[in-house]
């Protein structure tokens, strides 16, 4: 049963991710290190409670379509960085282009999904993460992410 789950949601991701209906973007900085583009429409992003467990979240929320994410076979994206924060989120709170407010790996996870030009990654393109993804995660998901986040540190982080 959870298969099929896995699978309609992974569809869906899928389906979100179709470049056809969209007016093709033009600006460098929004594509992938591949030269791909990709774009996920806020309403084909389901509301994500924080009921769900992590595996869930991640999968629901769409991140395993941009990001690698230790622990989470389904994440094997390369438009946005590795999410192994519990040995890279230090670094890149020190990263001297780094003009948030976090103080902690934490925080850092938090206002990446709430304001994620406040910092991008250097290799990776500028724009590409949706800001509105924080209006699509509850606080209790956020929180969820954030706790499992900086707690790895996978081989697949940078």
């Amino acid at each position: 049963m959870s298969l099929v789950v896995i699978g309609l949601v992974l569809s869906s991701a899928l389906w979100a991710l179709r470049t056809e209906d969209r007016p093709p973007r033009t600006s460098s900085s929004s594509a992938g290190p591949s030269g791909s583009t990709v774009v996920l429409p806020e309403e084909k992003v389901p509301l994500v409670t924080g009921d769900e467990t992590i595996h869930e979240i991640f999968i629901r929320a769409g991140c395993v379509v941009c990001h690698q994410i230790p622990g989470i076979p389904e994440a094997k994206g390369r438009v946005g960085p590795p999410l192994a924060l519990g040995s890279t989120g230090k670094r890149r709170l020190g990263d001297p282009a780094y003009r948030g407010k976090a103080r902690t790996v934490h925080e850092y996870v938090i206002e990446s999904v709430l304001e994620p030009d406040r910092f991008v990654v250097p290799g990776y393109p500028s724009r590409t993460m949706p800001a509105w993804y924080g209006s699509k995660l509850s606080a209790l998901a956020l929180e969820k992410i954030a706790r499992y986040l900086e707690q790895q540190t996978g081989d697949d982080g940078e």
